[in-house]
Order: structure tokens, then C-alpha cells, then sequence
């Protein structure tokens, strides 16, 4: 007895560790574990279709569709960013004599008010970094197609072992755990729908907003953010800030930019950081500073696609802890509202 009340004060620190070392190698391990565990998101996602085809279809045939169908999104979502940056880039390297005088007249103006260090900075700038910029960004959207390309492998290979895996658990009399991985399959699928239906109201919001000033490539500026914003705040970075950029050049005053940048910002505030924080946490019962916590973490540990497997993760752990007693009572208090008036599903 004296031993074991000497060791209690040590297990939140020995629980400290334990998730240290977790973290340490999801982060070492990102190369493997990232591309599984968009699988097993993707899988839940799908998987009502997958079921639905395998009543008229044979087993492998409706598997090939699903997997044809996931493909298909995925390579309509990349191709929209990479037309888009395409034309962006062809609209750059039209006007690379408007980025010369612009950035010209930022550096005089910079040095005719003393701001001496910034005119430094404008003077060694060299206009070419932001046509590479915008190349190496559509050279990052293929690296993430095959990142995206392993992650199918392994979706296969997760959908032929849905229904055995839960019928062997179903033997072992894990009910509980079966439970909660169907509920975290439903809360994956409604997370999807929300963050499709914030993304088209973002690129309407951009759209609208770069047609009303008159900006030019609107219709592009839309599609990227459309198609970005399903990575979560780096995607909306570059919505911004790239119609921005290429707004200073195509006006002479730095007011229609400057409105610009403010609308565009306040669309993404509007939706990005208001709406979708509080959408998400009433409809999957979390709460909203959770999901920008993990969107955070996740980025930090495994970058663009942690980003995007950021809520993801925590649905699924916070699912689960709602179907394990012992921990039924921290996710009621990190929960959002509408869930301290809700059971687990």
C-alpha cells in the first residue's frame, strides 16, 4: 500500500510520456502511418457505397468501382488546382513587366519614407521567386497525388478486410468496439459533407468577391479555393494571398489590392474560422478550439496531409472514448455543447 500511493502521483506523468512517444513516432513514422490512416478515414467514407453495390454486384467488381469512384474525386480535386495554377502562371509570366514596375515602385516608395530595411528586403526581391513559388506549389499537389496514390493501395486492401475484421470481433464479443467504430464511420462521413459544403461556399465567397472588384483569373481564384480548402488553413493561405499578389499588379492603386485582401479575408473568416469550427463541433460533438488544435498537431506532425487527418484523428479518438466508460467523463467536458446533452452514438 505505501508503495502504491508513492507511484500514483507519478502515472500523469508517466501518461505525459506515453503520448510524447506516440507523437515522436507518428512524426518518425509519418511516411508509413499518414498514408494509412487516410486510408482507414477514406475507407469509412466509402464504405456505404462499397455496402450498397455489393447487393447487386460481385464482391470484387463493386470494390473496383468504389475504388475507381475514390480515384476519380481525387483526380477532379487535384486537376482543379493544378488548372488554376497553370492559369496563374500564364497570367504571370503575361504580365512579368507589371511585376518588374510594381515591385519598383514598392521599393522607391519604401526608401522615399525611411523605411529603409524593407526597401532592402523589395530591392533584393526577385519578381521570378513567385513564378517559381506558384510552381512549386503545383509540383507539391502531384507529390500529394501519389501520396494520395499509396494511400489507394492500402484502401483496397482496408475494404476486403471491413466485414471479416468485424465479424471476428463480433465472435470475440466485442460489441463495444464494433459500436464505435460504426459510430465513428457516420461522424467521418458527416465531417465530409461539411467540409465540402464550406469549401463550395468559399470558392462562391472568392468568386464573388474577385468578379464584384474585377480582378482578373475570378473563376480560377474560386476553383483553387475550392479545391484547397479541403486542407485546412494552408489551403486558404494561398486562396488569399496569391489574388492578392496578382491584384497589385493588374491595378495602379493599392486600394483595390488592399479591398481584396480585406474580402477575401473576411470570407475565410466568415466561413473557415466561424461557421465551420461551430458546424463541426455541434453536428460531431467537439469543441471548436479542439479542431483547430488538431489541425495544428497534425500539421506539425505529418504537414499537408496532417493537416487535412487532423479532425479526422480526433473524431475517431473521441468516438472511441465515448464507448470506453472510464473516459465517458473527459469527453463530455471536451465535447461542444449539443453533445453535453448527448449520449455516445
Amino acid at each position: 500500500m505505501p508503495m502504491r500511493r508513492a507511484l500514483t502521483p507519478l502515472a500523469p506523468l508517466l501518461a505525459v510520456c506515453a503520448v510524447v512517444v506516440i507523437l515522436a513516432a507518428l512524426y518518425l513514422g509519418g511516411s508509413l502511418f499518414a498514408p494509412v490512416f487516410l486510408a482507414v478515414f477514406t475507407v469509412a467514407i466509402v464504405w456505404p457505397l462499397q455496402r450498397t453495390m455489393e447487393r447487386r454486384l460481385p464482391r470484387i467488381v463493386a470494390m473496383a468501382l468504389t475504388v475507381l469512384a475514390t480515384a476519380a474525386v481525387v483526380v477532379a480535386l487535384v486537376s482543379l488546382v493544378l488548372w488554376g495554377l497553370n492559369r496563374a502562371a500564364q497570367w504571370a509570366i503575361a504580365n512579368a513587366a507589371g511585376f518588374q514596375a510594381h515591385y519598383l515602385r514598392l521599393d522607391a516608395w519604401l526608401e522615399g519614407h525611411g523605411l529603409y530595411l524593407a526597401s532592402e528586403f523589395i530591392h533584393n526581391f526577385d519578381p521570378r521567386w513567385l513564378f517559381s513559388a506558384v510552381q512549386r506549389l503545383g509540383m507539391g499537389m502531384q507529390q500529394v497525388a501519389s501520396f494520395v496514390v499509396i494511400a489507394l493501395v492500402f484502401m483496397v486492401l482496408g475494404l476486403l478486410e471491413v466485414e471479416p475484421a468485424r465479424q471476428k470481433l463480433m465472435r470475440a464479443g466485442k460489441v463495444d468496439v464494433v459500436a464505435a467504430c460504426r459510430a465513428t464511420a457516420g461522424k467521418f462521413q458527416r465531417y465530409m459533407v461539411i467540409r465540402a459544403a464550406m469549401s463550395a461556399a468559399t470558392g462562391l465567397g472568392v468568386w464573388a468577391v474577385a468578379q464584384a472588384l474585377g480582378v482578373d483569373l475570378a473563376l480560377e481564384w474560386g476553383v483553387i479555393a475550392f479545391a484547397l480548402n479541403f486542407i485546412p488553413f494552408l489551403g486558404p493561405l494561398f486562396a488569399t494571398v496569391l489574388p492578392t499578389l496578382f491584384a497589385t499588379v493588374q491595378f495602379d492603386s493599392l486600394l483595390v489590392p488592399l479591398m481584396v485582401f480585406v474580402a477575401l479575408n473576411l470570407v475565410q473568416f466568415l466561413i473557415g474560422s466561424y461557421m465551420e469550427p461551430r458546424i463541426a463541433g455541434q453536428r460531431l460533438s467537439i469543441s471548436p478550439f479542439l479542431v483547430l488544435f488538431a489541425v495544428f498537431l497534425w500539421s506539425m506532425l505529418w504537414g499537408v496531409a496532417g493537416a487535412f487527418l487532423g479532425v479526422p484523428v480526433l473524431i475517431a479518438l473521441m468516438t472511441f472514448a465515448e464507448h470506453h466508460p472510464a473516459a465517458r467523463t473527459w469527453t463530455s467536458l471536451l465535447a461542444g455543447d449539443a453533445a453535453s446533452r448527448q449520449g455516445p452514438d
